[in-house]
């Protein structure tokens, strides 16, 4: 932990993604761990949003991996998806369903050097889903006094990861953020509300309810309600658990 904690001050004043590679590289190399990677489960060469990929596996699983358009099915990213705690791999069989071909892609994984890993999920909403493991050589179980480190590792270094990326900057931010009223407007109609029912719930007349939707539509520059949504969505200005929680 000591070795991990030590990590958690250099990764946040790194100020590349080499740095941080080399950073992450050798703290794995001290504290026993063979492999790491720092990933968003998407097929890289496909998807052409800015996505992280960190990793030291073999060239031969990267190229495998990618010529099989693994990163959105694979079962170690599909499993880190159904929790927000780290996870062995051992214990990813109870956690989802593993068809033929996930049994394929585990084995294969073990051909080319990769033994038994560690997950931890990375996931943020409005960004994709993401995970950073740590995997030892073939054989050798993945120490169970690790999952500690493992875990402060992970997210410091996938945090690290998204600032040097420039994740949460895939849109630009609104030159001026959307007020109150017009906020209030945008949730309503987020959660499937007509322009009529959100002015009755908020008082207001449906033109009033109009003017605010387009005048957010305006600062965000886009043209449809939908879009609007998705980017106050990823911004925080609304937040999932407003959208489809209770109310």
């Amino acid at each position: 932990m000591a070795i991990a904690d030590a990590f958690v001050d250099s990764a946040r004043s790194a100020t590349s993604e080499a740095e941080l590679f080399n950073l992450l590289f050798h703290c794995c190399e001290a504290i026993g761990i063979r492999y790491f990677a720092l990933v968003h489960h998407v097929d890289f060469g496909l998807d052409t949003a800015p996505a992280i990929r960190l990793h030291n596996y073999p060239e031969t699983w990267q190229h495998w991996f990618d010529e099989n358009r693994l990163g959105r099915s694979d079962p170690i990213h599909r499993a880190s998806q159904l929790t927000c705690a780290g996870f062995a791999w051992s214990a990813v069989p109870s956690m989802i369903t593993l068809t033929p071909m996930d049994r394929s892609v585990l084995a294969q994984a073990r051909i080319v050097g990769i033994g038994d890993g560690y997950t931890v999920p990375a996931n943020v909403p409005g960004e994709f889903t993401g995970s950073c493991s740590f995997a030892m050589d073939p054989g050798i179980p993945f120490p169970r006094h690790l999952h500690s480190a493992a875990q402060v590792l992970a997210g410091n270094a996938f945090d690290a990861a998204r600032r040097l990326a420039n994740i949460r900057r895939i849109w630009p931010a609104p030159d001026r953020p959307i007020t109150d009223r017009q906020r209030a407007c945008l949730l309503w109609s987020a959660r499937g509300k007509t322009d009529w029912e959100t002015s009755q719930i908020l008082g207001i007349s449906k033109g009033t309810v109009i003017q605010h939707l387009k005048h957010a539509r305006e600062r965000y520059d886009v043209h449809k309600t939908g879009e609007l949504s998705i980017r106050a969505l990823h911004d925080g200005m609304i937040a999932f658990s407003e959208v489809g929680g209770r109310r």
